[in-house]
């Protein structure tokens, strides 16, 4: 078992024990409200034709990925329909499962191009991403805030201090009538 770190001076302690348990509290909401937030800006950008910078780049892939049968025309607008829909999802957590499912597909096809057009998002392959390739790779951080987001759909949530020695996830659970 791994025992809480403990501050010197017993204020500090305390302080830093309500600070802590503050974090716990809010860090998943506002991991998801920041999510949602993220994507509901992107997605409405790739409505209005010119504005997103990554549309050259999506309008591309999806081309590539659809075998040449989704116009750009078609895939921008669906896309950011698309995006919009899991922000909302992420911001109101309404229908929770199924938004991660949309953005896990979705980070799919946002990552797609480092695997179909190395040559557009890296200027030395594999080393130096251009700026097509730090606007994908940066979609590695919201691939993990999702994860964590899911970890908490039944229900958990983050805690300050490790679970005391003795009462297992299991003796917490709702089955055996206690709180978690």
């Amino acid at each position: 078992m791994t025992t809480p770190r403990r501050l010197a001076d017993p204020r500090l302690d305390r302080l830093d024990q309500r600070i802590t348990a503050t974090l716990a509290a809010i860090a998943v909401p506002a991991l998801r409200l920041s999510l949602g937030f993220v994507f509901v800006w992107f997605g409405v950008l790739k409505f209005f034709e010119g504005v997103s910078a990554a549309e050259p780049l999506v309008t591309r892939t999806v081309e590539v990925l659809s075998f040449g049968l989704v116009s750009p025309e078609v895939a921008l607008p669906v896309l950011a329909a698309w995006e919009v829909a899991i922000g909302i999802g992420l911001l109101t957590g309404w229908f929770l499962r199924v938004t991660l499912a949309l953005l896990a597909l979705q980070m799919v096809g946002a990552l797609a191009p480092l695997v179909l057009f190395p040559d557009q998002v890296f200027s030395v392959p594999v080393i130096v991403p251009t700026l097509e390739g730090q606007y994908i790779i940066k979609n590695l951080v919201l691939i993990a805030a999702a994860m964590v987001v899911g970890a908490t759909v039944r229900g958990g949530g983050m805690q300050p201090e490790p679970t005391p020695e003795g009462e297992a996830d299991a003796d917490r659970s709702p089955e055996r009538g206690s709180e978690a």
